[in-house]
Formats: C-alpha cells, sequence, structure tokens
C-alpha cells in the first residue's frame, strides 16, 4: 500500500528535475542563438569587416557560454570566480573539462616553445603589414590574402599558441588549439586533432556524436563538415553580401576527402598515411581554399579591414 505514493513522490522529484534540466539548457543555448541575431540586426550600420568581427565574437560567445553553463550543470566548472572569467574571456578552447582540470606536475615548457609563439605572432603582424601596403599600391587581391594568411599567424598560431603556454605555465591542462597542421598525413588527421581543437570540439560533441549514434560513421562526418561549412559561409560569406554557399562547398569537400581516404581504396592507395597522406592532406585542403575565402570576402571584407588598420 506505501508503494504508490513513493512512487508518485519520486515521479514527482524526476518531473521537477527534468524541468529543471530543460530550463539550464535554454539559458545555455539562448545567448548563441540571440547574440548572433542581435549583430545581425546591425548589419546594415556597420561596415562590412566591423559587422564580421563583431558577428564572429557573438558566435564565440554564445560558444564559450552553452559550453561553460553546460559543465558547471554537470559539476565541472569548479574554482573561483577568476577562474571561470579566465575560461570565458581569455581562453579560445572549448574544452570546459581541460582547462578546469588541475595539473598536479607543471610542464617545463622550453624558452624555444615561447620564441616559436612570438615568431608565429610577429611573422603575422609583418604581413598584415606587408598585404596592407600590397593593397595600398594597387594589388588588393595579393594584398588581402596576405592580410589573411597573417591574420591566422597573428591570432591562431602566435596569440592563442602563447595563451596555451600561459595558462599551462599557471597550471591548466590546456594544449594550443593548433598542433602543428602542417605535419597532418591524413585529412582526418589534420582536421580531428590538429587544426582549430576548439571548434573541433565543438563540432564532434553538437553535431558528430549525435549522427553517429542515430545514422552513422558516414552521415556523422559529412554532417560535421556541413556544419562546419554553413558556419564559415556566415562569419564570410555575410559580411561579404556574396559568395553564398563556397565556404560550405569547401568544407563538404574537406569532408568528401575524409570519407575517400578512409574507403577500402584510399587505405589501398595509402592516403591516410606517409608521403602520400601528406601530398593527399595539401591538394585537398589547399587546392580549395579559394572557395573558402573567395574574392568577394577578400575584395568586400578583408581590404577595407587592412586599410582600416594601415591608417
Amino acid at each position: 500500500m506505501r508503494e504508490a505514493p513513493l512512487s508518485e513522490a519520486m515521479a514527482d522529484r524526476t518531473g521537477e528535475a527534468l524541468a529543471r534540466n530543460g530550463k539550464r539548457r535554454w539559458i545555455s543555448w539562448a545567448p548563441l542563438a540571440v547574440l548572433p541575431l542581435l549583430a545581425i540586426a546591425l548589419r546594415a550600420r556597420l561596415l562590412p569587416w566591423v559587422f564580421m568581427w563583431l558577428l564572429a565574437a557573438a558566435i564565440f560567445a554564445g560558444c564559450k557560454w552553452q559550453t561553460w553553463r553546460e559543465s558547471r550543470g554537470a559539476g565541472l566548472a569548479a574554482g573561483n570566480w577568476k577562474r571561470k572569467a579566465a575560461y570565458l574571456l581569455l581562453w579560445p578552447g572549448m574544452d570546459v573539462r581541460e582547462f578546469f582540470d588541475v595539473v598536479v606536475k607543471k610542464p617545463r615548457i622550453s624558452p624555444g616553445e615561447w620564441l616559436r609563439g612570438i615568431a608565429k605572432k610577429l611573422a603575422g603582424i609583418v604581413l598584415i603589414c606587408v598585404g596592407a601596403r600590397v593593397v595600398s599600391l594597387g594589388h588588393p587581391m595579393l594584398g588581402g590574402w596576405g592580410g589573411n594568411v597573417g591574420l591566422v599567424l597573428f591570432l591562431h598560431f602566435g596569440t592563442f599558441h602563447l595563451l596555451a603556454l600561459a595558462w599551462q605555465n599557471a597550471g591548466h591542462g590546456v594544449k594550443p588549439i593548433m598542433q602543428k597542421p602542417l605535419a597532418s598525413r591524413s585529412l582526418s588527421e589534420l582536421w580531428g586533432k590538429r587544426w582549430n581543437l576548439g571548434f573541433r570540439t565543438l563540432s564532434h560533441t553538437w553535431v558528430f556524436q549525435p549522427l553517429q549514434k542515430r545514422f552513422g560513421l558516414l552521415a556523422a562526418t559529412l554532417g560535421a563538415f556541413l556544419a562546419s561549412g554553413l558556419l564559415h559561409d556566415l562569419v564570410i560569406s555575410v559580411p561579404a553580401g556574396a559568395g553564398y554557399g563556397l565556404p560550405t562547398a569547401y568544407f563538404l569537400v574537406q569532408g568528401l576527402g575524409v570519407i575517400v581516404e578512409r574507403s577500402q581504396t584510399g587505405q589501398r592507395l595509402g592516403l591516410g598515411r606517409g608521403t602520400r597522406g601528406w601530398l593527399w592532406t595539401v591538394v585537398i585542403a589547399l587546392g580549395p581554399v579559394y572557395a573558402l575565402f573567395h574574392p568577394w570576402f577578400v575584395m568586400r571584407v578583408m581590404v577595407p579591414f587592412l586599410l582600416a588598420i594601415a591608417g
């Protein structure tokens, strides 16, 4: 006779827990939906390159908030407010567990590692300045591409690398988001283990794993690259006002390349290992890169940005 009230009480508690979890998930995802929409609403009032940076910052902030809230609900993001603020504002990675992991023994960071980070950052600055100069001399496409490469070197390979070393030195279990991509011996290795690990964490958790469980590896692979392409279209093509679909096409080519190298034919040809794998990766990743950073983006966004920072 007592089992019914007990079961009802347990059901009530379970329902309350699910309601709380649902509310918590809504709070977690809301900024990722609202912040980019607010940026898009301001598009007509902003220069294309200003809009690009604002939109990228809005997406980044929404992703950071979501990862922090979800891990906070799981009891992972423990620590004082300074550490939480550091994750949200001063670290580009998206792996909360990694950032809040307490390292028992700090890694010994060699002076050469610091110098490499500084060198990449300085090389990026030089390329940005040279790109701006080339643009002013009447070669906008060439200068725009130089400035674009310099920006990636300055941020992803230089600044973010030095940030990783600083956090490692402070006892955090992080690693640079760029892991020597030129050493990749396959497309799978490039996109899965070496290039922009911050975004890779999100695409793997939010897209790849759910699709793999429901539809299998093939659909999960294409879905993850499709999501990446759509995101890049949003940040690249929307500010440029043209070139829609080209960044998405680029990433779909990458996904198809990964599928081919994992196939029996690809394995037989050695596309996922050794020198052949490296050449395959270079051809597929760099060959169609012109579609990723298409001419409209270079001319309408990067060139004005370079001219603005050049004064």
